[in-house]
């Protein structure tokens, strides 16, 4: 019966360390998530844009590469391309957009994370 007894009374739950543990590891996602989603929200503003241009746009280069430009200025979260990095390619007698680019993060002084994105119209 002692035995029982002092296996009950025997605490249970996190320790301060394992907790102090699960805040850093939390911590260091969230600032992660913090700094990623807004480059995210960029590149889905990106992909609108060169879908509703590549819908609606001209049939040149050059204005199409306007048209975007156009876009740029109303949605201003765009901010890591412009019109000339934009690739304007024809197929099967549809127009193509492709962009491609780079995005650095800082995470800590030294640390970067390093984000490729790239996407095209449909």
């Amino acid at each position: 019966m002692t035995r029982e007894l002092a296996r009950s009374r025997r605490q249970r739950g996190v320790t301060l360390f394992g907790l102090l543990f699960w805040a850093i590891v939390i911590g260091f996602a969230a600032l992660i998530a913090m700094r990623v989603l807004p480059t995210l929200n960029e590149y889905f503003t990106i992909q609108r844009a060169v879908e509703k241009i590549a819908k609606e746009g001209g049939t040149t280069v050059p204005e199409i590469r306007a048209a975007f430009e156009k876009q740029k200025t109303i949605e201003y979260s765009i901010q890591s391309i412009s019109g000339s990095d934009l690739e304007v390619t024809k197929e099967n007698e549809k127009i193509v957009v492709k962009f491609a680019y780079n995005k650095e993060i800082e995470l800590a002084a030294p640390v970067y994370l390093l984000i490729k994105y790239e996407g095209r119209s449909k």
